[in-house]
Formats: C-alpha cells, sequence, structure tokens
C-alpha cells in the first residue's frame, strides 16, 4: 500500500456537509460551495498537475464522497 497524503475528512463536518432530504430519506450531501469545490478539483487535475496541497484536498473530498456513497447506501438499503 502507499501512503498517501490527504485532507481529513472530519474537516468538513462543521461547514461543508447538509443532510438532504430526498423522497422521504435524509441523505447526507455536500454543501453547494464544497460539490463546486470538489468539481474544480476534479477539472483541474484532468488539465495539469494539482500542487501538493491541492491533490491532498481533492484526496480527502473523494474519501468523503466514497464514505456518503456507502453511508447513503445503507440508509436507503435500510429503508
Amino acid at each position: 500500500m502507499i501512503a498517501q497524503t490527504m485532507v481529513q475528512p472530519s474537516s468538513w463536518v462543521e461547514t461543508g456537509i447538509k443532510i438532504q432530504r430526498v423522497r422521504n430519506l435524509y441523505l447526507f450531501k455536500f454543501t453547494d460551495a464544497l460539490q463546486v469545490r470538489l468539481n474544480e478539483l476534479s477539472e483541474r487535475q484532468k488539465e495539469v498537475s494539482l500542487n501538493q496541497d491541492e491533490q491532498a484536498e481533492l484526496s480527502g473530498l473523494l474519501e468523503l464522497d466514497r464514505i456518503f456513497t456507502l453511508l447513503n447506501a445503507r440508509i436507503i438499503a435500510e429503508s
């Protein structure tokens, strides 16, 4: 396994996460601002190399996105 530097996903708990009602279920989502940032970093990565700080931020956001996907899938499955 290769060690990778990333911004801790927990750093966005207070400012970057919302719980949104979707078809009578409450799911974890990024705030609009954090979703825009994720999209920007993802697009920039395709075009040019990200600097080390940006890569760490993108890695943390992608990890948080994976966590949300798993949590939301469980919420949906148990409803």
